[in-house]
């Protein structure tokens, strides 16, 4: 994966609309207004946190970029204060920001189970990763793991990389759910490409995934394949793979 120099970043945000520049209906705050902060995909949650972009990137922009270069909520909520304020534009006050937010959120989610995320449809996992995962430079695969109630459980990496039928292992892709003992989960993985549109190998691995999860009896919801620019597709909807 490429490294984030910063500089080259931040030459490519020139081409970036500015928060200001947004229509209103989209900019991060108001979305929240209208629709409630459930709505929010993460790249807009972690905007309102940081509050502003700097000269040539919006901080939707900057949101992104920490998101790709972290690889998602997990690597950012691993990272110390020092390792984001490396990052182009991020002083110590938005880091803190960001570390005390992740930190509540854990500690919510440790007395408060019941809040967890709840998956209802594809756009519900879209809003959990797609913003990310869309920006990574590499394909990678990952586990939603969900409870009987269908609440996130956790999202575990699984694999970095190429991901084709005859490397994915559906002992691989089972294992956290197994040692976890989670009923059911939801595969993602992205296509750098940009284009979402599955590949004759993604049905391929969805059917062994489907049928290994029947002998292991833990369902496979569905298989999410990310683009970019929050596109995606369910497979479980185009009826690929399932049957």
């Amino acid at each position: 994966m490429t490294a984030d120099t910063g500089q080259g970043l931040a030459g490519r945000a020139q081409y970036q609309p500015m928060i200001r520049d947004m229509p209103q209906g989209e900019r991060p705050r108001e979305r929240l207004k209208a629709y409630g902060v459930s709505a929010l995909n993460n790249t807009e949650l972690l905007a309102i946190l940081l509050r502003t972009g700097v000269r040539g990137e919006s901080v939707v922009g900057m949101a992104s970029r920490l998101l790709a270069r972290f690889q998602g909520l997990e690597g950012l909520a691993r990272a110390n204060l020092s390792e984001l304020c490396e990052m182009h534009g991020v002083s110590e006050a938005k880091a803190s920001q960001v570390l005390a937010a992740l930190e509540l959120g854990r500690r919510m989610l440790s007395l408060s189970p019941q809040e967890r995320p709840v998956v209802t449809s594809p756009q519900d996992v879209a809003n959990l990763v797609a913003a990310e995962m869309g920006l990574l430079e590499q394909e990678h695969l990952r586990v939603v793991l969900l409870n009987t109630r269908n609440q996130v459980m956790g999202i575990s990496e699984i694999y970095v990389g190429n991901v084709l039928s005859a490397v994915v292992r559906p002992a691989e892709v089972f294992r956290p759910a197994i040692r976890e003992n989670h009923p059911s989960i939801i595969v993602v993985h992205n296509h750098p490409s940009g284009d979402p549109a599955p590949s004759r190998d993604d049905v391929a691995i969805t059917k062994d995934l489907v049928e290994a999860g029947r002998l292991l009896d833990i369902e496979l919801l569905d298989h999410i394949v990310v683009g970019k620019g929050n596109r995606f597709v369910s497979m479980k909807e185009k009826a690929l793979g399932f049957g």
